[in-house]
């Protein structure tokens, strides 16, 4: 079996990435929501009247939440595709997965308030 190199590789790496994040979409109410969060805050972003710097701080932690939840989604899936019987460690990699995901949503939540109204 031919390995895919170059432009190929790239352009299938593409698509696969852009498959997960429909999937994403279609099965994670929870990135649905932080995608249309997404869609109302960096618009937002480009009217405030922040400096360049601030406008990436602003847009970064977004980004980052939305990647964070993708890969608890993709952790959470595995799990649930191992077994439906509990098991610690399966509770445990969910449970590390979802606080990711709270650490994302709160680094975004202090930056906004932080350059919104201490700035």
């Amino acid at each position: 079996m031919q390995k895919n190199t170059g432009l190929k590789r790239i352009c299938l790496a593409l698509g696969y990435s852009i498959k997960g994040i429909k999937s994403a979409y279609k099965h994670e109410a929870a990135f649905r929501q932080e995608i249309w969060l997404t869609c109302i805050l960096i618009p937002a972003a480009f009217f405030m009247d922040v400096t360049q710097v601030e406008r990436i701080l602003l847009i970064l932690p977004i980004i980052l939440m939305l990647m964070f939840e993708i890969v608890n989604s993709a952790i959470e899936a595995v799990v649930d595709r191992i077994g439906s019987e509990y098991h610690e460690l399966a509770g445990r990699a969910k449970d590390m997965g979802s606080a990711a995901v709270l650490i994302s949503i709160i680094l975004t939540a202090y930056i906004w308030i932080e350059i919104l109204f201490f700035n």
